[in-house]
């Protein structure tokens, strides 16, 4: 087998562990320099290919490399770029493969979700095509916990961990606070489609009585009365009473609740805010006090409170795709299969790019309650094993520290810049 430089990029939210896969990469790279030459990543993302805007990770010391591993974020930048078919947007694909010829890169690595995977197996087919010889592996990744034939996604433990932590202490909070103050709480968690995040708030939850009272999935209709009533009920049979909502919770015609009219680069909705909106409900119709919280940037972020099986399968998953790559292996993705609930169990498995792109993988309904508002024991059996562990990273001063690698650019080789649409 030929020697050729690889190309590694994130693409789309970024996570907790994102780089742990990143280093996962770059390490198992390192260990076969008879096939793999140097590793270049793409400066945000895919937008650092088709910029021709590459960084060379061999000017990063072993250590910091390593040091990705309990760093959080995006180490080479991420990016929101969705690259449309091959027919109505040949340009970009052959942009891609021309800078890849460029640099020699015989192999392509694309860390992110369901929009990525279809980009990498789009490139595989092109390569195909045009007689250009590159290995196109999917590294998944995504805190929605959407992709489909995997377990479960790298990035969503760990936030699954953050919401839970987070929705048993305001808890304690809110109850200590109830009798004379704030008697409904409401956290809004990522999840446009899929109410896997809004889920993990159930595990906070281990007796009757215990937060969260209510969880909002975007896979039940969102109906007013029924909700209205819950937190009434909750609100006297426990004193207080707190809410788990998903960001993409509909109602009965299919809209968002929280729409806002407007759209991101991957043509999805973007979404305005459905705690307030569901705060303002509970104020005008109950008058009862509230607060609200959004999650947001924080829950993927935390690294601080990663869960350690989350961060052991994203660098198994980064790993997997260099030895999937040299041993041949083209247009798939590495999975996470599961052995056993309990004791919890895996191992690295693949499936095909064709097979993953583009499809979503939604709530289980057996996951979900009768009534609609909470996690039933079949999906805390699922959901348990996957915040299992701490893995902290190193710390000074109080503050955790995190690595920031060099990003040395590397030399431009073709003439022509490339304009982005």
């Amino acid at each position: 087998m030929a020697k050729k430089n690889a190309f590694y990029a994130q693409s789309g939210g970024v996570t907790a562990v994102i780089n742990a896969s990143a280093c996962g990469v770059i390490e198992a790279a390192r260990q076969h320099p008879e096939v793999i030459g140097k590793v270049y990543a793409g400066r945000n993302g895919i937008i650092g290919a088709l910029t021709e805007d590459l960084i060379d990770t061999s000017q990063d010391s072993d250590n910091d490399i390593a040091a990705l591993r309990h760093t959080p974020g995006g180490a080479f930048g991420s990016c929101r770029y969705k690259l449309k078919g091959l027919e109505e947007n040949k340009a970009e694909y052959e942009r891609l493969i021309e800078v890849f010829k460029a640099h020699d890169i015989g192999y392509f690595f694309y860390n992110g979700g369901g929009d990525s995977q279809d980009t990498a197996h789009k490139v595989s087919q092109l390569g195909d095509r045009l007689g250009y010889s590159i290995k196109c592996i999917g590294v998944p990744k995504t805190v929605d916990n959407d992709l489909p034939l995997t377990d479960n996604s790298p990035g969503f433990g760990s936030v699954a961990k953050y919401v839970a932590v987070s929705v048993r202490e305001a808890a304690l909070d809110v109850a200590s606070m109830a009798r004379t103050s704030t008697k409904v709480f409401i956290l809004e968690v990522m999840g446009r489609h899929a109410g896997w995040i809004a889920a993990a708030g159930g595990l906070a939850a281990e007796q009757e009585g215990d937060a969260p009272h209510i969880i909002l999935f975007p896979e039940i209709p969102f109906e007013q009365g029924r909700f209205l009533k819950k937190v009434d009920a909750s609100v006297k049979d426990y004193g207080y009473c707190v809410v788990v909502a998903s960001e993409g919770v509909r109602n009965q015609e299919g809209q968002f609740l929280s729409e806002t009219g407007s759209r991101d680069a991957f043509g999805h909705a973007q979404l305005g805010g459905v705690a307030p909106f569901i705060a303002q409900m509970v104020k005008e119709r109950l008058g009862y006090k509230y607060h609200w919280a959004v999650a947001d940037y924080l829950q993927r972020a935390a690294r601080h409170i990663a869960s350690r099986v989350d961060v052991e399968q994203a660098y198994a998953v980064g790993k997997a795709a260099v030895e999937f790559a040299i041993r041949g292996k083209n247009a798939v993705m590495p999975t996470i299969l599961r052995a056993s609930h309990d004791p919890y169990r895996w191992e690295i498995g693949s499936a095909h790019l064709k097979d993953v792109a583009n499809v979503e993988k939604t709530l289980p309904q057996s996951y979900i309650t009768q009534e609609g508002f909470g996690i039933t024991e079949e999906g805390r059996s699922y959901l348990a094993p996957l915040i299992q562990g701490e893995d902290y990273p190193p710390y000074k001063n109080g503050l955790p520290i995190y690595v920031e690698l060099k990003n040395v650019p590397v030399e431009k080789k073709l003439k022509e810049a490339f304009t982005l649409r």
